[in-house]
This record gives structure tokens, C-alpha cells and sequence, in this order.
């Protein structure tokens, strides 16, 4: 049942434990079945294969047995277990040290720490914005932010192999620090992962992520909850890169099932030819919500920037790539960058998608905002404190 949606899972995760539940990494979704949330094993193949489950009786109309896929998985791979599920937080958030597989994507990570953004889903939008409410929109369409939970993570390094449904597992980049101002460094494996993508399980090894940075951000300690405590070196990293890592705006907007979901970055200011360029990178994450196959073929950005000037481009596919999505693989996900002259701007657009039948329909890219930090005075650091 490793394709099951993320909708599926919560009501799985919802209802009172009635047997075990196994789940996997997989190439398309992690999911638990058969409504264990507290005695469930969290299971992971070899080479990202799909999940076996027992305790079927637990779902109305199904006959209990035992199965195992090996769909997608090589010939002789075992899956193996990494942990035991938790229960979902409905309400709070997860601390630093929660270990989760990603409820879309299917990878094994650990949360380093939270982020508040405010969310504006331009699916839910309101006639009229109450006063004193922050709002963005286009049109007569007004749209109110609300505050929403997203984690700074660690990716297993193991599991980067197998996300096919990204451009790139990498999520944070950096403007380098020499003087060539369009350079740019990423960390690879760090993420920034809503609280509804997080399926929490428990461990007992002692070092269950790998990732070059986990012994240095993080250290065991069995007698707390999660056993995984920040280091120093987390909490200075932290503090220095804060403007730079710093999520404050997520935008997001449904169009014929597509689901599109914007995460802009500011990344630093650079001078170049005695001007000023300012650097932004953006996070767009495509879902299928439907059960149409469809694939992605153009792109059509608009970019406006405080300067006065408007520039159009147009172009096949997004990062060198036309991804299908599929109800096996629903969602794609990847990373761009922009720089402007100025110290803000906004950017908009659509993506043209292509049916089995050759038609065509464009998905709206929500507009949002590019705005800089006025009061940065070094630049990013990356990983040098």
C-alpha cells in the first residue's frame, strides 16, 4: 500500500490500533495501514520498494492476509525495519531529534528545527480580508495568510538515490563567499517539509539518519524524548544563516486538480558592475490530486521587479525535465533561483500541462513575493562558523 495518498494515511493513522502495520519507503508515498498508529513497524527496502502490510481486517470489507509487494524492488532485496510508527500530531508541532518518513516523497529524515510561515492557499480565499489581516492577491481574488508549521530537516543520504520525484534532493542554497556574484553553493540532503508531510517514528539507533551533518548537529541522549538534542553547532548555525534559511511565506493555488505550491527564499545581495543584485531562490512543488495521467511541458513565468521592468520567459519543461504525474508518482518538486535589480519584486505564471490525448490546459502559478532583508550584514555562511 505504499501508493496510497496522504489522506488515506491520516484516517489510517486516525482510528484505534486493531493489528500491525508495516510501511516503506517508497518511490512514490510512505504510508501506514490498517489504522496503527502506536505499534506499527516502520519498514524500508533495499532499493525503495513497496510496502508490505498485515492487519487488512482492520478496514471494513477486507478479507485479513498478508502481503507482500515486490513491485519496484530488484530481485532479492528484503525490506528491512528502520523503526516504529507514532501517532501524528494533530495539534503543536514536532521538536528537534523527531524522526519521520515523508508522507509524499517516502524518504527517512530528522527534524532539525521548526519554522512558522504564513500560509496564503488561494484555494480557501475569503471575499473580503479582515483588518489588520497580512493579504495577497491578484485580481478581486484576496487571499489571508494563516499561520502554518514547516520544518528545517535532514534527508537519510541513503534514500537520495530513490526520490525520482525531485530535480534535486538538496533544498538550501547559498550565494558563495568570494567575489564572483553569481556564484552559488547547496547543502545537499536539507529540507523544508510541511507538518502534514511528517509520519513520526521511533528508533533505537543511535545514529538512524545518514547525513554528513547529523553527529555534528545533533548528539544521543536516551533519557529525552525524541533521544537526538541540538548540538551548539546547530544553534549557531542557526542563528548566523537565520535570514538566509528563514521560511516566511509559502503561496499555494489548485487549478483542474494541480496543486501548486511556491516557497521563496530570499538568498542575499551581491554588487556587481557598481550595482546591486539581489538573489532569490523559489521551491515549487507539483500534485496531481486527480487520477489523470498528465505531463508537464511548459513553462511561463512573468517577473516584475521594483525597478519598473517586466520580463517574460517561456520555456519547455522546468529544470531540464517534463515530469509525468501519475496516481504512482503525483507529485513533483524543484528548485530555481531569480535576481532582480532591486530590492523586491513579484513573480507569476503558468505551467501548460499535456493529457493522454494530446490536449492541453495551463495550471496558475500563484503570485507572491520576492522581498530582501534590509537589515542583513554578512553575508550567508553556509557551513563555516
Amino acid at each position: 500500500m505504499a501508493a496510497a495518498t496522504t489522506a488515506a494515511t491520516k484516517a489510517a493513522c486516525a482510528v484505534a490500533a486493531r493489528g500491525r502495520c508495516w510501511a516503506a519507503l517508497s518511490r512514490t508515498r510512505a504510508s501506514c495501514c490498517s489504522g496503527l498508529p502506536c505499534g506499527g513497524r516502520a519498514l524500508r527496502g533495499a532499493a525503495a520498494a513497496a510496502a508490505p502490510c498485515t492487519g487488512l481486517g482492520a478496514w471494513p470489507g477486507l478479507t485479513p492476509r498478508r502481503a507482500l509487494s515486490s513491485r519496484n524492488r530488484p530481485e532479492g532485496k528484503v525490506l528491512e525495519t528502520v523503526g516504529v510508527f507514532e501517532v501524528p500530531k494533530q495539534h503543536g508541532k514536532y521538536d528537534t531529534g523527531q524522526l519521520f518518513l515523508h508522507s509524499v516523497f517516502g524518504y527517512r529524515g530528522i527534524v532539525l528545527f521548526p519554522w512558522q510561515a504564513r500560509l496564503y492557499d488561494r484555494d480557501v480565499a475569503s471575499p473580503l480580508p479582515e483588518k489588520g489581516e497580512n493579504s495577497a492577491g491578484h485580481g478581486s481574488k484576496e487571499v489571508k495568510g494563516k499561520t502554518h508549521t514547516y520544518y528545517q530537516v535532514l534527508i537519510d543520504a541513503r534514500d537520495c538515490p530513490h526520490i525520482s520525484q525531485r530535480s534535486q534532493t538538496e533544498a538550501v542554497t547559498f550565494l558563495a563567499n568570494h567575489d564572483d556574484s553569481r556564484a552559488l553553493y547547496a547543502i545537499p540532503g536539507l529540507d523544508y517539509v510541511s507538518h502534514e508531510d511528517i509520519l513520526p517514528y521511533t528508533s533505537t539507533d543511535q545514529v538512524p539518519i545518514h547525513h554528513e551533518l547529523f553527529e555534528r548537529f545533533l548528539m544521543y541522549d536516551q533519557t529525552k524524548v525524541p533521544p537526538f538534542m541540538a548540538r551548539d553547532t546547530l544553534c549557531a548555525w542557526q542563528e548566523k544563516n537565520h535570514p538566509w534559511l528563514e521560511l516566511s511565506d509559502v503561496h499555494r493555488e489548485t487549478t483542474e486538480n494541480i496543486r501548486v505550491t511556491v516557497i521563496p527564499f530570499y538568498m542575499g545581495m551581491r554588487e556587481a558592475q557598481n550595482s546591486h543584485v539581489y538573489w532569490w531562490r523559489y521551491c515549487i512543488r507539483l500534485e496531481n490530486l486527480n487520477n489523470e495521467v498528465v505531463q508537464l511541458r511548459e513553462r511561463h513565468w512573468r517577473i516584475f521587479s521594483l525597478s519598473g521592468t517586466l520580463e517574460t520567459v517561456r520555456g519547455r519543461g522546468v529544470v531540464g525535465r517534463e515530469p509525468v504525474l501519475s496516481k504512482e508518482q503525483p507529485a513533483f518538486q524543484y528548485s530555481s533561483h531569480v535576481s532582480l535589480q532591486a530590492s523586491s519584486g513579484h513573480m507569476w505564471g503558468t505551467f501548460r500541462f499535456e493529457q493522454p490525448d494530446g490536449s492541453h490546459f495551463d495550471v496558475r502559478i500563484p503570485p507572491f513575493s520576492l522581498e530582501s532583508n534590509k537589515d542583513e550584514k554578512t553575508p550567508p555562511s553556509g557551513l563555516h562558523w
